[in-house]
């Protein structure tokens, strides 16, 4: 068969020319692909291609299949047709980029598709809510640099979540089957509390496993829990948001619950209806805020049991969505159902700023990024899921605006502000993406997400002083499985080969130690929280502290010493409250009083400086005496041991039945009466005096040793004691659940009966 001869293109015309021009070496044919963008009815685009032939060729003409000229006139309309629009299309720049006509090697050098990652934001232009805030960043970049951008580096960018195996998940929990968005799971490094409709369940958080059904619970709301919250600074006390309109703050023991727990340390009643959100204070001690469906915002002062109630905002319309508080706890922002966000002083209940955030009717939420932003979450007007952020001091429009997806579920923002990342975690998903937050446009990278085949109820999160530095966790969450008894550990994690502790990973991050007093905050200081070290686990404050009293203790006790090697007694008089100190004047042989002023402490006339100074002074003290002891022990003169060592082996090989017989007849002397234990002590006092008189030097050294032991085993003997009291109280407890769980039996009968 023969081959159809393709049309041959005129090169009169510059555009067709700079077309020609790219033809390879020696005649070869090169075919030039052009993408024209027709507006047809449907929206849709057509290509069309034209295929050159060498220069040279004298087929000018357009030749059919059968080889017959066609009118020229035709081809010359559908050329002018084609070199008008690439003429159009090369000038707006949207192919080529700002290509010149006159430039054909230009024409083949573009490249073919734009290959970058310019984020994709959507705008329609019939309704303005869902307009996309682009950035100006990528808009002042051209075309080439775009396509050409690399991947951008960060630490963060292989940041994978590794699930727990089943073992070491937490199993046949009575997990609440509620629809509400709240958070039903709380976790610290000692516990992981889960809500149970109107109770809750403390564990320990090493005791991994099954979770027996009828474990010891929290019991004391009559309506059903909506929130938890542990305090930051005591791992031990918790705070519950029920429907009952009330909040109660609650006091773990040490160990975990050995009994039902239905006594509160405090309950807060102010709310009118039932209580949706509460968060502790980041900084200040006790200070607790809540979010009711009476569209009001509480400030609670939990140590002030005459009159908790700080404050009382009312400046929402409608219901309140979420409640978050900024990082030093100057500021809390809320959403509501009237579609707006706000940020709000707490203390005086001014708004600072308010700005419609998404314009979607369902749930929408909030938290607060570092540099003065905040990220939202929630829907548009065509229920797309989606975020924004914002500077918390303009709400008028947001920074940056993302769609996410077309899913239900409501998305919570986690943000941690050591890593700088913000996980994204929906209600019924089972995946949790998380992106990477910056200081320019566009604020917000997509780094990856973790995927699971199981949909998750609620999340609780570790902080971060309680995740695991050696294996490069930066981050924990704890997963309410919604099929399922289960709540499953996951750990992100950046992949590194060394085990060793990575400093660029692990910042200083928040101590559980808080910064102010309720009273001195609401009175209108802010300060920033503390921080502790990750790597020793100590408190910057407290090392700064040691720091300085190592020094005062070090240069006190080398003063001392040489005072005490050449025989001077220096007696010191504080001048002003000031702290003594010696300033290493001496003279050999002779006492002197000094008044001293050198390494004082400026209390500025507070009552803490001169209770620091006290507790100075009483250390000291003890430093010295300390140093008296040591130098006094090693200034005695060292006795060599010349036994043989059979004697030592035999000594050792000591048996612990004569031990076990002592035991037994002084446990026998001592188990009795209190006053039958002075007549034995009197009775084995004077029997050791008078043996002291009649026997030799040995047998008296025998019975004062004899003496100390008895002394000794008394001690154990009270030990033991408060262990069987100890002993005692649990059995009382197991009775006292046992009696319950016999009620329990008996109410199931009745129910069983009627």
């Amino acid at each position: 068969m023969l081959e159809e001869p393709k049309a041959a293109v005129p090169e009169d015309d510059p555009v067709v020319a700079a077309m020609v021009a790219g033809a390879g070496p020696g005649g070869k044919k090169r075919s030039v692909g052009l993408l024209l963008l027709k507006e047809e009815d449907g929206g849709g685009k057509e290509q069309a291609s034209i295929t050159t032939t060498p220069t040279g060729n004298n087929n000018n003409g357009l030749i059919d299949s059968r080889g017959c000229a066609k009118p020229e006139k035709k081809f010359e309309a559908i050329r002018n047709e084609f070199a008008e629009k690439w003429r159009a299309l090369l000038e707006t720049g949207g192919a080529g980029g700002g290509l010149s006509l006159s430039d054909p090697e230009q024409l083949h050098q573009t490249p073919r598709g734009t290959g970058g990652d310019r984020r994709r934001h959507v705008e329609d232009s019939s309704d303005n809510d869902d307009c996309q805030y682009g950035d100006g960043d990528d808009d002042s970049m051209t075309n080439s640099q775009l396509w050409f951008r690399g991947v951008r580096p960060s630490k963060f960018r292989h940041v994978y979540g590794l699930p727990t195996r089943k073992e070491c998940c937490y199993t046949d929990i009575s997990v609440v089957r509620s629809g509400n968005d709240g958070n039903f799971c709380a976790v610290n490094p000692t516990f992981l509390a889960i809500v149970a409709d109107t109770t809750f369940v403390v564990i320990p958080i090493n005791q991994t496993g099954r979770i027996d059904f009828q474990c010891c619970k929290v019991i004391g709301h009559t309506g059903q829990i909506l929130d938890l919250k542990w305090n930051p600074f005591d791992d031990q006390m918790i705070a519950s948001a029920s429907d009952d309109c009330t909040i109660k703050i609650w006091k773990v023991p040490e160990g975990g619950l050995t009994a039902n727990l239905s006594e509160c340390m405090v309950e807060l009643v102010g709310h009118k209806r039932k209580v949706m959100h509460v968060e502790w204070h980041p900084t200040a001690a006790n200070v607790l805020i809540s979010a009711g469906f009476d569209h009001l915002v509480c400030v609670w002062d939990v140590g002030n049991s005459e009159k908790p109630l700080l404050n009382v905002i009312s400046c929402h319309v409608d219901m309140i969505y979420s409640l978050a508080v900024s990082r030093d706890g100057a500021l809390i922002a809320t959403t509501s159902k009237d579609k707006k966000l706000r940020v709000i002083e707490p203390r005086s209940g001014i708004v600072v700023s308010e700005g419609v955030c998404h314009l979607g009717t369902k749930c929408s939420k909030a938290v607060f990024l570092d540099n003065n932003r905040i990220l939202t979450t929630g829907f548009s007007r065509h229920s797309d899921r989606q975020f924004a952020v914002w500077d918390q001091h303009d709400l008028k429009k947001p920074l940056v605006q993302e769609v996410i997806d077309s899913s239900s579920g409501v998305v919570t923002p986690y943000f941690d502000y050591d890593t700088r990342m913000i996980y994204l975690a929906g209600k019924g998903d089972g995946n949790i993406r998380y992106y990477e937050v910056v200081d320019e446009p566009p604020y917000v990278y997509y780094l990856n997400q973790f995927l699971s085949g199981q949909p998750q109820k609620a999340l609780g999160f570790m902080p971060k002083r309680g995740v695991t530095v050696s294996q490069c966790e930066v981050f924990r969450f704890y997963k309410l499985h919604a099929a399922g008894n289960i709540c499953e550990p996951i750990s992100m994690i950046v992949p590194r080969k060394s085990t060793l502790f990575q400093s660029d990973l692990y910042p200083d991050t928040l101590a559980n130690v808080p910064a102010i007093g309720a009273k001195e905050w609401f009175s209108g200081r802010n300060v920033q929280p503390m921080l502790r070290s990750m790597k020793t686990g100590e408190s910057i404050l407290d090392t700064s502290q040691r720091r300085e009293s190592k020094t005062v203790h070090h240069s006190s006790s080398k003063n001392n010493i040489l005072n005490s090697l050449n025989g001077n007694h220096t007696n010191e008089r504080p001048v002003n409250g000031t702290t003594p100190s010696i300033n290493g004047n001496y003279t050999n042989g002779n006492s002197q009083t000094t008044t001293t002023t050198t390494g004082s402490v400026v209390t500025n006339g507070n009552s803490a400086g001169g209770k620091n100074n006290k507790e100075n002074e009483i250390d000291n003290r003890k430093f010295e005496t300390n140093n008296t002891k040591k130098f006094a022990f090693l200034s005695q003169p060292t006795i060599p041991d010349y036994r043989p060592q059979t004697q030592i082996i035999e000594k050792s090989q000591k048996t612990s039945t004569n031990q076990s017989t002592k035991f037994h007849q002084l446990q026998a002397i001592f188990g009795q009466h209190q006053t039958a234990n002075h007549k034995d002590i009197a009775n084995l006092q004077n029997n050791l005096l008078s043996s002291s008189r009649n026997s030799s030097r040995n047998s008296s050294l025998e019975n004062i040793n004899l003496l100390n032991s008895e002394n000794e085993l008394r001690k154990a003997f009270n030990k033991q004691s408060d262990e069987i009291k100890s002993l005692r109280k649990s059995l009382n407890n197991s009775e006292k659940r046992v009696r319950e769980l016999e009620a329990e039996v008996k109410r199931l009968q009745l129910q069983l009966k009627h």
